[in-house]
């Protein structure tokens, strides 16, 4: 590659940039400007309607593309990497980002074109309860095909790269989700600075929600409890939560926050917040209450206990009884709050910032450009087409 040529990355897997969805498109939206300044021609794919192009955080500088494909539960993820893979195939890019092992299926597709892929595996997708025996089994492929095809995968957490050694006989380079520390936000109106319970999480059964809803049936009998998430497609869970907000006067449903400031506000004066997720690897909304300073009681898993570290947070059983208890003395500990609160922002600073992620992202990316030592799949690829 010559010294002169601008490296071009195709990022492909997400919704779109800027998209505020989950965590993938937290990370890509932070990650998409940041190459730019660091010399990259930048494409993120997307899907018709996911991004507004009016978003004031948008960066001109970043090429965004619109792919078509099928909106389903099933198939979004299958059809719109597919057709994001064909148009990156035509374009060349000098390597492809791509988010989610759904994606690896077409992995064979970049090889053939000479791309270097590198390849964010997620979580173990096929251990989520809320896929079919059918989407078990797609990841399951999908995670195979990566291990096979992909010339690097990304792992967030340790644990998972550990996972992936185990079942593929490969890791990955580890390179968490970032989160920053946010400037004092005023608290939401009608609360009280540490005196509620938040959770902040998708409605599916892994992330102990219903759980949740058991403990906060008696916990709101004394104290504010704060729910945001939803399912995204109505269920029994959503009714449980609107059902809870109607009968109890301390249970708030929020549903999904789509305004970061108010989120982060929410976890900035929270007096417990609990992260129930059982599955997967580092958890963006872990990580960024963890920067916001919340007092922070985890779902004792291995992932929890790698992004918390020894002592910034607490941990309990699955259990509705032991959820109550860990909140409630939580609530009533003011010093507890504040040793909590502090060990939980100088955790984050330190293992968890943008910095820290954009840079690694950008150094591995670069690792595998062609000509310059990385591994590449066939020939070398050119300029990208306009």
């Amino acid at each position: 590659m010559a010294e002169n040529h601008t490296p071009a990355v195709a990022i492909i897997g997400t919704r779109g940039y800027p998209s505020y969805y989950g965590g993938f498109e937290t990370a890509v939206r932070r990650l998409s400007p940041y190459l730019v300044d660091h010399g990259w021609d930048v494409t993120v794919y997307g899907r018709p309607g996911a991004t507004d192009p009016a978003d004031p955080e948008r960066d001109r500088r970043v090429v965004s593309r619109v792919t078509k494909g099928v909106d389903s539960k099933a198939l979004s993820t299958l059809s719109y990497g597919l057709t994001s893979t064909l148009d990156a195939m035509r374009r060349k890019p000098d390597v492809a980002l791509i988010m989610n092992v759904a994606n690896g299926f077409w992995l064979p597709l970049l090889r053939a074109r000479g791309i270097p892929t590198i390849v964010n595996v997620d979580g173990l997708e096929w251990e989520r309860e809320k896929w079919s025996a059918l989407g078990k089994a797609v990841f399951r492929a999908g995670a195979r095909v990566t291990a096979r095809w992909a010339t690097e995968r990304v792992v967030d957490a340790r644990t998972i790269g550990d996972a992936w050694q185990q079942k593929f006989g490969v890791g990955g380079t580890f390179i968490p989700y970032g989160a920053d520390v946010p400037l004092p936000l005023p608290i939401e109106p009608g609360f009280t600075h540490r005196g509620y319970a938040l959770v902040v999480a998708r409605f599916v059964p892994e992330n102990t929600v219903g759980q949740f809803f058991d403990a906060a049936e008696r916990l709101a009998a004394t104290h504010d409890v704060i729910v945001v998430g939803s399912s995204g497609y109505g269920g029994e869970l959503d009714a449980r939560a609107a059902d809870l907000d109607r009968r109890l006067p301390r249970f708030h449903w929020f549903g999904h926050v789509h305004d970061d400031n108010r989120l982060h506000s929410l976890w900035q004066h929270a007096g417990a917040y609990f992260h129930g997720h059982s599955v997967g690897g580092t958890n963006p909304a872990l990580v960024q209450a963890m920067a916001a300073g919340a007092p922070i009681i985890a779902r004792d898993t291995v992932h929890a206990r790698e992004v918390l570290g020894t002592d910034a947070g607490a941990f309990t059983g699955p259990d509705p009884a032991e959820i109550e208890a860990g909140l409630r003395a939580l609530l009533t500990d003011p010093e507890r709050q504040q040793r909590l609160s502090e060990a939980a922002v100088a955790r984050a600073q330190d293992a968890y910032s943008w910095e820290g992620v954009n840079a690694a992202y950008e150094r591995l990316l670069r690792e595998h450009l062609p000509g310059r030592g990385g591994r590449t799949p066939s020939a070398t690829s050119s300029r990208r087409k306009r």
